[in-house]
Order: structure tokens, then C-alpha cells, then sequence
């Protein structure tokens, strides 16, 4: 995730354009996976699920070069920790995150004829939610700075198949991003979250990617010391 000479602005506006299609993507293949799955939750959970691993290896191919495409507060805090994203710029990143997330929201509602504003009613909560999103993070963490170390250029494909994968084997079907979490706050659809039931995720995703930056480092340590 190496950044040639890009523009603030162009930085910037990549965490935006990258959340805002990745909630789109997210929130729109939920809504029309809602609709044609029959009441079958299994195919429409699949429905939603494919969409949003393809995405992120598109989005993070295309935009990797530019900003990094962490797309997640979890993601741009650790990369602060490791001292490859200045405090600024960290502050920045998530608040274009959670502004592109909201946004991504709004035109996938826009696009399926949704109310625009929304707040969900779907309830996710309990100790094994919590603790299915500080695994699903941990694991997300854990899969970009082990294959930044292994091969670079496979992190998009990588990322892009854990998120698959997590859908499937976590409680909370892998949020794993603060700014996701926010976003699907605003939607009273299939892939919504209740708003009292955010903070509680954001605490499990934000813990879980710092011990496994600490993971990393110790993990990694003989190939790299600056992990």
C-alpha cells in the first residue's frame, strides 16, 4: 500500500469514493438480494455477500495506489500506529470514511426507490456479536498486514476473500469497520444495524485491530522489524 505522489485532495477523495461505493455495494446487493431471495435468508445473506468481496478487491486495486484504500477507521488507526499515516491525515481519513459511508447509503436507497434518511431496527447485540466482530477484525487486520509482508500485491484478492469468507463464519456477518457500521446504521434494510447497537461493534472492531497489530508485530518480527 505504498503512495505515490498524490494530492491531498485526490488522497482524500479516494476514502470517500471507496467507502461510499464499498456501502453501496454493501446496502444495495442486501436490498436486492432481500428481494429476490423469497424469504430465504441463507440465499439472500449469499446475495449480499458476494458483491461485497468482489468490490473490495476492485476497490482496493484501483485505489490502493492513491490512498492506501483502508476504507476503515480500524485499518487507517492501525497504519497511524504503525506510523505510516501522520495524525492528521488520520483524522482526515475517517472522517472522509464515515462521510463516503453514509453517502454510499443514501444512493443505494436512492437506486432501490428506499426512503432516503432511515434509521435501522435491526438488532445486533450480545456478548456473541461483540465478540464474532472483534474476530472478524482481528482476522481482517491480521490478513492485510500478514499479506502486505508475504505478497503485496495479493491484498486485494486477499481482503476481498476474507470478507467473503467472514460473512459466513462470524455471528455478526463481518462488519469489521467502524465507518461501515455507521453507515448501515442509516439504513432500515437487510444489512442495517440498530443505532444503539453501534458503539458496542466499533469498541469489539477498534480493540480487536490493535492486538492484531500487536499479533504482527511479534509474529513477523524476524522478516520485518517494522511491522
Amino acid at each position: 500500500m505504498s503512495q505515490p505522489a498524490y494530492t491531498n485532495s485526490q488522497i482524500w477523495f479516494a476514502e470517500f469514493i471507496g467507502t461510499a461505493f464499498l456501502l453501496a455495494t454493501v446496502v444495495g446487493s442486501g436490498i436486492m438480494a432481500e428481494q429476490l431471495a423469497g424469504g430465504n435468508v441463507a440465499v439472500a445473506l449469499l446475495g449480499n455477500t458476494i458483491p461485497t468481496g468482489a468490490i473490495l478487491v476492485v476497490l482496493i486495486t484501483m485505489l490502493g495506489p492513491i490512498s492506501g484504500a483502508h476504507f476503515n477507521p480500524a485499518v487507517s488507526l492501525v497504519f497511524a500506529l504503525r506510523g505510516e499515516l501522520a495524525r492528521h491525515q488520520f483524522g482526515i481519513y475517517v472522517f472522509m470514511q464515515i462521510l463516503g459511508g453514509i453517502v454510499g447509503v443514501w444512493a443505494a436507497h436512492m437506486m432501490f426507490d428506499e426512503s432516503l434518511l432511515q434509521f435501522s431496527s435491526k438488532i445486533r447485540t450480545g456478548p456473541s456479536q461483540w465478540f464474532a466482530e472483534g474476530v472478524a477484525t482481528f482476522g481482517l487486520v491480521f490478513t492485510i498486514l500478514a499479506t502486505l509482508r508475504a505478497k503485496p500485491d495479493a491484498v486485494a484478492m486477499a481482503v476481498g476473500l476474507y470478507i467473503t469468507a467472514a460473512y459466513w463464519f462470524t455471528a455478526s456477518t463481518s462488519f469489521a469497520n467502524p465507518a461501515v457500521t455507521i453507515a448501515r446504521g442509516f439504513s432500515d434494510t437487510f444489512a442495517g444495524i440498530r443505532p444503539a447497537d453501534v458503539p458496542a461493534f466499533i469498541i469489539a472492531q477498534l480493540v480487536a485491530a490493535v492486538i492484531a497489530l500487536l499479533v504482527c508485530r511479534w509474529l513477523l518480527q524476524d522478516r520485518d522489524k517494522s511491522v
